[in-house]
């Protein structure tokens, strides 16, 4: 049997995971290449930004569903019996408010906005919240287990075990494609070529998918610990503006948010947006301040983040390009890159593996 070479473009946890997975496989020898790495903090690279956390927003029936089912095992493991990763069980709220269902900005929430979503039996101790457990405005909610992840913390472990596995991590500006394919380590020509480039395979010479575009995350992190994390339908301050906040795992402190800015490419925290979304987050929960209003909160960092959006959903499938070969796309996972990222890239080892077995009977 031939060794396959792999080239996969893109550092973040869609190319990371994505890697490790590849890897797995004795026989593919796979090269990870990449312009930002664990440890940057650019605005085109998404995944240090994330809060993150596993709430499914896909709706029933799509292959994002999938994706995120197949996922949650995978991130419940790494909580329970791999703690060098960053990630650790929290009860997790979401609050429903019935002037939200009918707007724009509830879309996002899929299923989460009903009492009954898809998801219920994925997740553990998945419950519905009496009146007399919800905050002041809400309507409804439910409360399952959930995971937060430490991003710091877990792409480097990302890298860790892609390189335990032996794949070779570089650092190269890849403008076009078809440049991918002589980038791996062995100095031979990429059997396949991965693309997991997010909100940049909208600029990637031979992709140049202009239906990806960013929806800009503002987020404020804090030191404040509620101890749980939180996430409502809708706000008053219109259809772009969230309310959310998760505690991440081993210190890494809790993100509130946010923003689902379609369009804007904005690096620069807005003031008044992050003075909105630390009100809301106060008012949800005054416990998170002990009462004491915003001005209770201990800030560490204002960021932004783009999410890579694609309206269709996520890419993923094979293409064959000239002058490349075969690439598959793995791309445009807007908010839900973490907690789909097994599945997702389950669903790229089996187009791989399909590739490959087509080859070998030429």
């Amino acid at each position: 049997m031939m060794e396959n070479n792999i080239v996969v473009i893109g550092a973040g946890v869609s190319g990371l995971t994505t890697a490790l997975l590849l890897a797995k496989d004795p026989w593919n020898k796979v090269t990870v290449v990449a312009k930002h790495m664990p440890g940057d903090y650019d605005i085109e690279y998404t995944s240090p930004w994330a809060g993150a956390d596993y709430h499914p927003f896909a709706k029933a029936g799509t292959p994002e569903a999938t994706y995120e089912h197949e996922t949650w095992q995978h991130l419940a493991n790494l909580a329970e019996n791999v703690p060098e990763a960053g990630i650790h069980f929290q009860k997790s709220h979401t609050y429903i408010r019935n002037k939200d269902l009918e707007i724009e900005s509830s879309k996002k929430f899929g299923d989460s906005a009903s009492s009954s979503p898809w998801w219920k039996d994925t997740v553990p101790d998945f419950r519905i919240l009496s009146p007399d457990e919800l905050p002041k405005g809400i309507d409804g909610g439910t409360e399952f287990t959930s995971v937060c992840i430490n991003t710091t913390l877990y792409l480097p472990y990302l890298v860790g075990q892609c390189r335990k596995h032996g794949v070779v991590v570089k650092r190269q500006i890849i403008s076009h494609v078809r440049e991918a394919s002589g980038h791996h380590h062995t100095f031979n020509k990429a059997d396949v070529v991965i693309n997991c480039t997010g909100l940049m395979a909208s600029k990637l010479g031979g992709v140049n998918d202009q239906s990806v575009i960013p929806a800009r995350g503002q987020i404020v992190v804090v030191r404040n610990d509620p101890n749980m994390q939180a996430a409502c339908s809708g706000t008053d301050n219109g259809n772009d503006e969230l309310c959310y906040y998760m505690c991440r795992a081993s210190g890494g402190g809790t993100v509130i948010g946010g923003s689902y800015q379609l369009g804007n490419w904005e690096s620069q925290p807005d003031p008044n947006l992050a003075l909105r979304i630390m009100k809301r987050a106060v008012e949800l929960n005054p416990a998170l301040v002990d009462g004491k209003g915003v001005e209770g909160l201990s800030i560490i960092r204002h960021a932004v983040g783009l999410r890579p959006y694609r309206a269709q959903g996520v890419r993923l499938e094979k293409e064959k390009i000239k002058g490349v070969g075969w690439v598959v796309h793995n791309y445009g996972h807007a908010g839900y890159g973490y907690q789909a990222s097994y599945g997702c890239s389950q669903a790229v080892v089996k187009l791989v593996d399909g590739i490959i077995e087509s080859k070998a009977r030429l």
